[in-house]
C-alpha cells in the first residue's frame, strides 16, 4: 500500500502553481432521487447529480499573479489538484471551478494568510500525469 506525505501535493490554475500553499480539500458529493413505491418494505434510491466543492489555504503572496491572483472572487478557472505531487505517473483531480470565497487573516505575530473557496462546476475528473 502505498503512502504519501502532504507536503508532496501542489495545486495549480489551469498550469500554473499556486505559490505558498499550506493544504488543499476537495470534497466530492451525489445527490440521490428516492424511488421507493407502494409495496415495497425499504427505501430505494437511485443515484443522481455530482457536484464538488473544495478549498486551498496560502501563504498570502501578492506577487504570484497567475496562481493566487487569479482566483479572484466570481473567477472561473480549471482547477488541477495533486494530492501527491505533479510527477509522471501521480493521480490528480480537475475540473472547472468558480471561486465563491476569500478570507485573508493578519495577526501581530503570524503571517498574512488567505483561505480560497471554490464550487464546481460541472464533473472533477480523477487522471494521471
Amino acid at each position: 500500500m502505498a503512502t504519501h506525505t502532504g507536503s508532496e501535493g501542489t495545486v495549480k490554475v489551469g498550469s500554473n502553481a499556486i505559490a505558498e500553499i499550506r493544504s488543499f480539500s476537495i470534497e466530492e458529493s451525489a445527490d440521490t432521487l428516492e424511488d421507493t413505491s407502494m409495496g415495497d418494505t425499504a427505501r430505494t434510491y437511485k443515484s443522481s447529480l455530482t457536484t464538488f466543492t473544495g478549498s486551498v489555504d496560502v501563504l498570502w503572496d501578492e506577487t504570484d499573479s497567475t496562481g493566487q491572483g487569479a482566483l479572484t472572487i466570481g473567477a472561473e478557472v480549471t482547477l488541477n489538484l495533486y494530492p501527491e505531487g505533479d510527477t509522471t505517473g501521480d493521480v490528480y483531480y480537475t475540473g472547472t471551478a468558480i471561486v465563491t470565497g476569500r478570507t485573508i487573516n493578519s495577526s501581530y505575530d503570524g503571517l498574512i494568510e488567505m483561505s480560497i473557496s471554490v464550487q464546481g462546476s460541472g464533473a472533477l475528473s480523477e487522471t494521471t500525469v
